[in-house]
């Protein structure tokens, strides 16, 4: 069973000033890297879209955005969830060549959060997006693209440990494929949590791919989103998290939606009313490009690499007065 924050013995290994120096590296380092193995150009990228648009995140289904009102405008503005239905867009707007792409900084406001550790309303994710074939709608593409993604986690892992030796994340140089019917199959006696945590513990970086159908007790094994992933080509790219003994989720991406892909998962969810808007007619009329994406989660990877106890010590977000309480009787210092 994973650990609870009381019990870690935790003493941070870089001071508040130090932590703010390895932010930036980390930053940086796997920016640079990561958008070179991927072709990736940076864009400029919205902070609020139109209800109307279609283009919000619509996460698990349940997650309700932060809206508001302007005098010029009739129709509600929404602050993004995540940007996986734009990025597509503009792929096809900006003229991008097929197998190059575009990434951003995503900033969101997720207010329905469950906020921990590791969890916060604020999100700041690398989201990017890469033009692809129909020839590429398959698993071997999907896992050629997560193996580019790892290969930049596990060099920015020697890195780090290069620069501050006592920061040591013992990731394999591989990561490890296998399907949540598969996971199922594997641990059919765990709930899902506690088969990711037992994976992880056992390769240490793993994708977790098929995410959004239902499984043997007719539930997904994680909620998606039915009009951006394709569920048959998707994922999360999770790591094994020595200082909590638990699965540690760095990045969800996958194949997006084709015009039968899209129709069968909206038929699922019963959501077919959102065929009618922007976004869904553009993939119906072919109007936008196939694609591949995800977002990778910024404060996770320095969380990650910098072994910190809370995200709170490389973001600034709010949290709960009696957890600020805990924390600070912990010694964990928020920034």
């Amino acid at each position: 069973m994973a650990k609870n924050i009381e019990n870690l013995n935790y003493k941070s290994i870089l001071n508040l000033y130090e932590t703010q120096i390895a932010i930036k590296e980390v930053k940086d380092w796997f920016q640079k890297e990561f958008t070179e193995k991927l072709t990736l150009q940076r864009v400029t990228a919205p902070m609020f879209v139109t209800k109307s648009s279609g283009l919000n995140d619509n996460l698990n289904g349940v997650e309700q955005p932060v809206n508001f009102h302007v005098a010029y405008l009739d129709d509600e503005i929404e602050i993004v969830h995540s940007l996986a239905k734009w990025k597509r867009m503009a792929l096809g707007k900006y003229n991008f060549n097929v197998h190059t792409g575009l990434y951003t900084d995503m900033n969101a406001i997720r207010k329905d959060e469950n906020v921990d550790f590791y969890h916060s309303i604020y999100v700041d994710q690398w989201d990017y997006e890469i033009a692809i074939n129909k020839e590429d709608r398959n698993l071997d593409f999907l896992k050629k693209i997560v193996c580019q993604i790892y290969s930049a986690i596990y060099n920015l892992q020697n890195k780090i440990s290069l620069k501050y030796p006592k920061l040591h994340n013992d990731l394999p140089k591989d990561i490890y494929f296998i399907s949540t019917s598969e996971l199922e199959n594997r641990y059919p006696n765990l709930n899902r949590k506690e088969r990711e945590d037992a994976i992880a513990r056992e390769y240490k970086a793993i994708f977790l791919y098929q995410i959004g159908w239902p499984l043997k007790d007719n539930l997904p094994h994680d909620g998606r989103a039915a009009d951006y992933d394709d569920w048959q080509l998707n994922g999360d790219i999770i790591l094994y998290y020595s200082l909590y003994d638990m699965a540690f989720e760095i990045s969800s991406m996958g194949i997006r939606v084709d015009k039968n892909s899209l129709v069968k998962q909206l038929e699922y969810k019963n959501e077919t009313y959102k065929l009618s808007n922007p976004f869904c007619q553009d993939i119906l009329n072919d109007k936008i490009p196939l694609s591949i994406g995800g977002g990778i989660g910024q404060s996770r990877l320095c969380m990650f690499m910098l072994q910190k106890a809370h995200i709170g010590e490389v973001q600034v977000s709010l949290w709960p007065k009696k957890e600020l309480e805990k924390l600070e009787k912990l010694k964990i210092f928020l920034l």
